[in-house]
């Protein structure tokens, strides 16, 4: 049975694996981060976080696991409104 490591290694032989893995460590995983990171910079849990959203935690907590699994791309609505519960404010750039 191969380790994490050596499977990781394996695919990442795969050009295509490769370039796919590249673009979402170069495009993606800045703002994932930057999103979780506001989040635990705020010292919200994610029930605080739902409360002043008008949901429950369960959904910030969906909301949170997509991101980082890149499985479902949340609105801006629901970014713009998870940003502002956590004080802050949803910025857009397209460069």
């Amino acid at each position: 049975m191969l380790t994490y490591a050596e499977m990781k290694a394996k695919m990442l032989e795969d050009p295509e694996v490769r370039a796919e893995y590249e673009r979402i460590e170069r495009e993606e995983m800045p703002m994932l981060d930057m999103i979780l990171a506001a989040r635990r910079e705020s010292g919200l849990s994610q029930a605080q976080v739902a409360e002043r959203m008008g949901t429950h935690a369960s959904a910030v907590a969906r909301l949170e696991a997509a991101l980082v699994s890149g499985k479902h791309s949340p609105s801006l609505n629901t970014l713009q409104k998870y940003a502002k519960a956590l004080g802050k404010r949803l910025e857009v750039h397209i460069v």
